[in-house]
């Protein structure tokens, strides 16, 4: 590292975020994550003692999986190479590679090569790096916001530990920023600025567990506000808010926490809990899901777990459907608010659901030899001639237009696939069904 380099490196220091200054250089100084970082915890045992195999890191924005990553940098004696998979290539892990190949040839020094987004590489990107984490020539540690099981190649997942990392909570994040406030050499020490309590309370909550957003909040507050008489910045609950005017949503329209909320949507209507249903719903839409998309979900609910207790739900379901293309947002959000609260309160019956399903086991399973001849087509030419139609009862030409006869196929006989329920309007479906059948007999 030559004049030139130390100067950069000085002045990005200097001028980089107070969230990049405010990085831990310990493990002592990392705030949360203390179910995989506590004293006596695998991972706390590995950092210290310089024994780290393969990882994957995977959270949340802001959780501090850079941070646990430049920690690592810190304490080992390895050689530390970071690679941002947004703008790295399949090259540049090559050259990582064969560098550490000749570093464990002359030094008998292994390699740590930290991947940043580590789920951005494409397959071949990560298959090239398998050879070189199976040999032991590199050390991975990979960092990633989405599922590692869907995102990273099954080889490479196998070949690490995975540690999950969960959203700093409330008094984590007021940890931090009253470590920024009061740190001189990397934080905001040398502004004399003070936070009320309900400020911190606000930020701190605010920041839905992302650590980077609460230290941008402070930063930005601590930098536009006036200093007081006495020389001291406030930051009061007004410039809290102005700071940090919207909740962090950690939703990722591609990625695993997309597939998180819409579940959680979900399961809440299946659960008649129209509450948690519109609260899900609401985070959807602040994120900016497309409410197509949702008002789909919806009229899948509405037949999957209300089904025939209550067939209005398939139909109110489907206008908002088509009242969503009409309308669009952000009125749509009342649309989908009424459709998704009633499937929610509706009475719930998968019956339908589970019927398809069985019937199409039985069609996958059994062999069926052919269908009863009186049910086949009798319309064309020289169909009576193959017995087509011949001997078929027609339901309306019997008292309560029905009459007993067969309809499944002789292989099927006895086996009931729509087994109707007691609930909402399947109690009325099933009485009628027992009344004209037991009438029949």
């Amino acid at each position: 590292m030559d004049l030139f380099d130390m100067m950069r490196e000085k002045t990005l220091q200097e001028e980089s975020p107070l969230a990049a200054r405010m990085r831990p250089t310990t493990i002592e100084e990392v705030v949360g994550q203390q179910h995989i970082i506590g004293k006596g915890k695998l991972l706390y045992r590995a950092i210290k003692a310089d024994k780290l195999g393969s990882l994957i890191l995977y959270g949340p924005p802001g959780t501090g999986k850079t941070t646990l990553a430049k920690v690592i940098a810190n304490t080992t004696k390895s050689e530390f190479v970071q690679l941002n998979a947004t703008i790295a290539g399949k090259k540049d892990i090559q050259n990582v590679i064969e560098e550490a190949k000749s570093t464990l040839g002359m030094t008998m020094t292994k390699t740590i090569l930290f991947i940043d987004e580590i789920h951005r590489f494409n397959k071949a990107q990560q298959d090239a790096l398998l050879p070189s984490v199976e040999d032991g020539t590199i050390t991975l540690i990979g960092a990633t916001t989405e599922n590692p099981y869907f995102e990273v190649n099954n080889a490479l997942v196998s070949r690490s530990r995975i540690f999950q990392l969960k959203p700093l909570d409330i008094e984590d994040i007021k940890i931090l920023i009253k470590r920024a406030l009061t740190s001189s050499d990397k934080g905001l020490g040398s502004f004399n600025a003070i936070i009320e309590d309900d400020a911190l309370e606000f930020l701190a909550d605010r920041a839905n567990g992302d650590a980077r957003a609460s230290l941008n909040a402070i930063e930005l507050g601590v930098l536009t506000t006036e200093p007081n008489e006495d020389g001291k910045i406030i930051i009061t609950l007004e410039v809290a808010s102005e700071c940090i005017q919207k909740r962090v949503i950690n939703y990722d329209k591609g990625g695993d926490n997309h597939y998180d909320t819409i579940s959680a949507f979900i399961k809440s209507m299946r659960g008649s809990d129209p509450d948690a249903t519109i609260y899900y719903l609401a985070r959807m839409i602040y994120a900016g899901e497309d409410p197509k998309f949702i008002a789909r979900r919806i009229v899948i609910c509405a037949a999957e777990d209300v089904g025939n207790a209550d067939p209005n739900a398939m139909q109110v379901a489907m206008a908002a459907a088509n009242a969503i293309d009409f309308i669009g947002m952000p009125e749509g959000r009342i649309i989908l608010s009424q459709a998704a609260s009633y499937v929610a309160c509706a009475p719930k019956s998968n019956a339908a659901y589970v019927a398809i399903d069985k019937a199409l086991e039985d069609v996958k399973n059994v062999k069926i030899e052919t269908i009863p001849s009186y049910l086949k087509d009798g319309h064309y030419r020289g169909a009576h001639k193959l017995g087509n139609a011949i001997g078929y009862k027609y339901a309306h030409d019997y008292p309560n237009h029905y009459v007993k006869q067969q309809y499944l196929p002789d292989e099927l006989v006895g086996n009931v696939y729509y087994e109707i329920s007691e609930e909402g309007y399947e109690k009325l479906i099933k009485h009628r069904l027992n009344k004209i059948k037991s009438s029949a007999e």
